[in-house]
């Protein structure tokens, strides 16, 4: 395994495609490496030409022109995975895979009209069209991944990448033996932002007066969107929950109305240790520099922020993850003790073994922390940066 070798060079201008996306996963590490080679460049004196290949309807085509980042798009194809390999040759299968040649085509038109000085892949089925056009284009190769096990369009790359970026040190035993030398555990880029939060801005923007101080506080979250799984999970738990916790539950927002009225019979005491709400926005930092235990969905972004931040969490796997990618990662953090997870039928029972111990024991908690704080990366997108430059430093 390769190593951050020392700091390279800053040119003056750099050109840089990026190529991911799809679901927040691949997208926010992307665009936070777009951000960190934008400020080194400008450090320097330099300045930072890119340009993102994604796909019509994914997370990045608003999220790439939303920061001012240009934007083509290219056609692909979706593998819908199944453990029959019969069912693997569907017609929907067929029929994306056959799209994939035409989106190859695209993108080596892009690459070759851009030429860029690194190729920049996070993932998502968009990667495999630019990917292999910066093969046949004859431009660097850099792929990033977010999770424990390869994914499958950086499976299908790795054969052609200068260099893979992983997020752990696990990842490395899980590489083919011939692509070892190309791996640089580099971490999952995070916002920064995320690692500036303060806990009495979390309690005067959600107007948490009520909440006792002398609490651990518990955040609980099932992505933008909310999680059914969870929410049933936390409802059933709570009055057991805020009799040792104040919780702040970030349900989604089609799940507000039934959970507050679930939770109107809550006994007043209780209930001022609660707080519903849909969404968390700009202030998320600030609740989880709040929080001393967190409920969580595992996805790659979620880990690499709870473990930047050295947060103890009891993980509760989406099921129906690509390859079981949110299980591997909640596993992988349970077996250093860095977090507990939930695997399998959750049920409210489940819940309070595995928090109460957390919630009871302050000792307990910070040993956890400590031990998801070694996993962390809070530099990953420096290092990622440093890897970017030196593969164009070399070609």
């Amino acid at each position: 395994m390769n190593t951050p070798s020392a700091i390279p060079p800053v040119p003056t201008s750099f050109r840089l495609i990026v190529t991911g996306g799809g679901t927040g996963g691949h997208t926010y590490p992307a665009l936070t490496a777009i951000r960190t080679l934008q400020a080194r460049l400008a450090a320097g004196g330099g300045a930072l030409d890119v340009l993102w290949i994604g796909t019509e309807e994914g997370l990045e085509a608003r999220v790439a022109p939303a920061e001012g980042i240009a934007f083509d798009t290219v056609v692909t194809g979706k593998i819908r995975r199944s453990s029959n390999p019969l069912k693997m040759a569907s017609p929907a299968n067929v029929r994306d895979m056959a799209r994939v040649p035409l989106g190859v085509a695209q993108a080596r038109r892009i690459v070759s009209g851009f030429r860029p000085d690194v190729v920049l892949a996070t993932g998502g089925y968009v990667a495999v069209p630019a990917g292999l056009a910066a093969r046949m284009c004859k431009r660097p190769l850099v792929l990033h991944e977010q999770t424990v096990r390869l994914g499958l369009a950086n499976r299908k790359l790795a054969g052609s990448a200068a260099r893979i970026a992983l997020s752990s040190d696990s990842s490395l035993a899980l590489l083919p033996e011939q692509l070892r030398p190309l791996a640089v555990v580099t971490g999952n880029p995070i916002r920064p932002e995320v690692l500036s939060g303060h806990p009495d801005k979390a309690v005067d923007a959600l107007n948490l007066y009520g909440f006792e101080r002398g609490l651990p506080t518990v955040y609980v979250t099932g992505g933008a969107q909310g999680s059914q799984q969870i929410n049933d999970v936390v409802r059933d738990a709570l009055p057991w929950l805020l009799e040792r916790a104040n919780v702040i539950h970030q349900c989604g927002p089609a799940n507000v109305e039934p959970l507050r009225r679930h939770v109107a019979s809550l006994h007043p005491g209780l209930a001022a240790r609660y707080h519903l709400t849909g969404f968390v926005g700009p202030e998320l930092p600030d609740v989880l520099a709040l929080a001393d235990l967190v409920v969580s969905r595992s996805g790659a972004g979620t880990l690499a922020e709870l473990t930047a931040l050295g947060k103890p969490a009891v993980f509760i796997p989406l099921a129906t993850s690509a390859g079981n990618e949110q299980a591997h990662n909640a596993r992988h953090l349970e077996e250093s003790g860095a977090a507990v997870a939930l695997i399998g039928e959750v049920t409210a029972d489940r819940l309070v073994a595995a928090a109460g111990p957390l919630l009871t024991d302050p000792a307990r908690r910070a040993a956890m922390a400590e031990r998801a704080r070694a996993h962390g990366r809070p530099d990953a997108a420096d290092r990622l940066v440093d890897v970017l430059l030196s593969v164009a430093a070399r070609s």
